[in-house]
């Protein structure tokens, strides 16, 4: 997912991401500002202020807007956290815990984690009793199919596409929107609680599959096409109340919501507010100061790196750091369709020519980043990072120009490279980066919300741009397919696939390993299949983010969880006091 981040930009940028190209102001990394920042973060089975009592309001401070809250759509963090732990359910889903306990999936609408047959290639899921709507209305089983099949529809682009490559559909199927459904060879519905997917191949990790917002239900009769974003029916235990998108939401509790049905979600506020007028340097002084009613708050988006030493040098600020990392890889993606960056050796040249130091500072350094030396995070690589070329982290400029002129550049070239108004000084930095080997790199700079516009449009798409993935579930089957397939790339609302990269013997192993039934075995040749990526370069891995969010004093439950991108959990979070 585009989170952590998926992160937020639209869905191939990680919200986590995006939030730190949006708030983060320019920074170094030589030990000043940033000294002492090494491995700042709660401990790895901390929770912050204990367990919530119920009752109360809890206010979510943000300096923007949800890209998208409808359940076939969201695949951003921390949308996506806001959608499945507040409101909608889906078939299966993560304990609510921090540390290894988070990584456990267990069943949320189903009974159980589904029944595999056919070598893994049918999976069937039974519905518990008494699941319910907001409005009361019973959920059923062709409600999740529904949402499935909306997941085709290109006019609501964006979100999951898991269902589009896992399920035995028709070519071509455009999704329930103009009144065509799947057939029984791709979902059937046997009865009111029961759904059975029928899949192209073997997938062992389906159930982890259908955690995604995407196997959540969404009632045909509510359908409100590119609109539903704006009031997605719950399933969970919370309701919108009112939405001014862009200025202010409202959460009350959804009275239909059964907790003996949902043993995940805690539900301790009364009432959830989400104030998205502030700005994110303000959002830090405020909860700094932790004044009023901000001692019930907590930021949804990243401390700025400008804040950093007054919350380390503060004690009683420090200890409500949430600073985890996020298990998502920032990449420097290269246009691979667009020259010279169809050429392989070009793209080589940046991964020697790139200052990471320089880009990592940028970043906020080592309180929000480590730096990336492959494609996988270390989440996804045994908690071990993998130093596939052994490069200096400042670069090497003089094997880089030698690789530019083999590749028939000695002098370099020009390109262009676009990113959010927010994320103009990393950006720089790339340019500064760049400029050492010959390369000139023009930047232009847009609203955050028309980034995902304009890369993921073939005519439109410019040479450079910095974004971000991190995994769905922790797999690295929902990491190399998702960026690397060259069979998802799509000329206009392209996703995920953000290089263009395109390589048939990638493709055919991406094939391979998704379908092998051995997940230790899957694990040992992701690894080799990431090695061999990374020397075809499609995209430069630049730093493995940490997600460093404040709370205020009165929060309690507050963790970073480990699917969530190290977003704050809102299945579990609340107040010490509600008076």
């Amino acid at each position: 997912m585009n989170r952590r981040t998926h992160a937020a930009l639209a869905a191939v940028i990680t919200a986590s991401l995006t939030l730190a190209l949006g708030a983060c102001s320019s920074t170094s990394n030589d030990g000043g500002d940033n000294g002492g920042q090494q491995g700042v973060t709660t401990a790895g089975d901390g929770i912050i202020g204990g367990t919530p009592v119920k009752g109360g309001t809890l206010t979510i401070l943000s300096n923007q807007d949800f890209d998208q809250l409808d359940p076939a759509r969201n695949w951003t963090m921390p949308v996506m956290d806001v959608g499945v732990r507040m409101l909608y359910r889906t078939l299966t889903t993560f304990k609510a815990a921090p540390g290894a306990e988070g990584l456990k999936l267990e069943a949320d609408l189903a009974t159980d984690l589904g029944t595999s047959s056919d070598g893994a290639k049918t999976w069937t899921f039974h519905l518990k009793d008494n699941l319910k709507y907001e409005d009361g209305t019973p959920i059923t089983a062709d409600d999740i199919k529904y949402n499935v099949e909306r997941s085709y529809s290109p006019e609501l682009a964006g979100g999951p596409d898991y269902a589009v490559r896992y399920l035995n559909a028709p070519a071509g199927y455009q999704g329930p929107l103009s009144g065509e459904r799947l057939g029984k060879e791709a979902i059937e519905v046997p009865d009111a609680k029961t759904i059975v997917f029928h899949l192209k191949r073997p997938v062992a990790e389906f159930a982890y599959t259908t955690s995604l917002p995407t196997f959540s239900p969404v009632p045909k009769a509510k359908e409100a096409g590119a609109n539903y974003s704006n009031h997605p029916v719950s399933s969970g235990p919370y309701k919108i109340e009112s939405y001014d998108r862009g200025k202010r939401m409202v959460l009350v509790r959804n009275s239909n919501w059964d907790q003996a049905t949902d043993p995940i979600r805690k539900a301790y506020p009364d009432k959830i507010v989400v104030d998205q007028t502030l700005k994110g340097g303000g959002i830090a002084d405020r909860l700094i100061a932790d004044q009023g009613d901000d001692k019930n708050a907590i930021s949804y988006v990243d401390l700025v790196p400008s804040k950093i030493s007054e919350v380390l040098t503060n004690p009683d600020v420090k200890k409500r750091l949430v600073s985890e990392n996020a298990g998502c890889t920032t990449k420097l993606d290269m246009n691979n369709t667009k020259a010279p960056f169809d050429n392989a050796k070009v793209r080589l040249a940046m991964q020697y020519a790139v200052d990471k130091e320089s880009f990592a500072g940028a970043m906020g350094g080592p309180a929000f980043n480590e730096i990336a030396t492959t494609y996988l995070p270390p989440v996804l690589t045994a908690g071990a990072a993998v130093d596939h070329f052994m490069i200096k982290p400042a670069g090497d400029p003089e094997k880089a120009k030698q690789l530019l002129a083999e590749a028939g550049f000695p002098n370099g070239f020009s390109t262009e490279m676009v990113t959010s108004t927010g994320g103009k000084p990393q950006a720089e930095s790339i340019q500064a980066s760049l400029k050492r080997v010959g390369v000139d790199v023009t930047i232009t700079t847009v609203d955050p919300t028309a980034v995902n516009s304009i890369v993921g449009d073939k005519d439109k798409q410019p040479g450079l741009t910095s974004l971000g993935w991190c995994p769905d579930y922790p797999s690295a089957g929902t990491f190399l397919p998702m960026i690397f397939d060259g069979r998802a790339i799509k000329d206009k609302s392209n996703n995920g696939n953000m290089t263009r990269f395109n390589d048939p013997s990638v493709n055919a192993e991406l094939d391979r390993i998704a379908g092998m039934d051995d997940l230790q075995k899957a694990n040992a040749a992701w690894l080799a299949l990431d090695a061999k990526i990374m020397d075809l370069s499609p995209a430069v891995p630049l730093i493995w983010q940490k997600k460093p969010v404040l709370v205020g004093s009165n929060i309690a439950g507050a963790y970073a969880h480990p699917v969530w991108a190290g977003q704050l959990d809102y299945a579990a979070i609340g107040l010490k006091s509600a008076k």
